[in-house]
């Protein structure tokens, strides 16, 4: 891969983690810096109702791990910048054959070649 695509795929995916790590920030602020009343919007002085908590729960811990879910992504999109940087990015980490431009514009973070993520889809 030459020099100009390689500095194409690295703003892409600086790009790309800007965008998830705003989206992670919010959700971290607006889930952990509220109380459950808070959240909820319930500021009475009644108490829950057991099936409101276990929504607001719920709620809570989907939010939680779209974040974990996002993080992952950023560590991934961190380590294909790494490989960007030590000239190995779009190779694949199993084939060591060239990944797909293609499929790199679509999953610019990956590390498989489409035929080794296949294999890794069937097992």
């Amino acid at each position: 891969m030459n020099k100009k695509e390689l500095e194409r795929f690295k703003k892409l995916l600086l790009k790309k983690r800007e965008d998830i790590a705003t989206g992670v920030n919010s959700i971290t602020k607006d889930t952990l810096s509220k109380s459950q009343r808070e959240a909820s919007g319930d500021l009475s002085g009644y108490s829950f109702h057991m099936a409101d908590q276990a929504s607001d729960n719920y709620e809570r811990e989907f939010s939680l791990n779209l974040a974990s879910d996002s993080q992952k992504l950023i560590y991934a999109i961190d380590e294909a910048l790494g490989r960007i940087k030590e000239k190995t990015y779009g190779c694949c980490s199993q084939c060591n054959k060239e990944i797909g431009r293609k499929r790199l514009r679509a999953v610019p973070y990956t590390i498989l070649c489409i035929d080794c993520q296949r294999k890794e889809e069937a097992k």
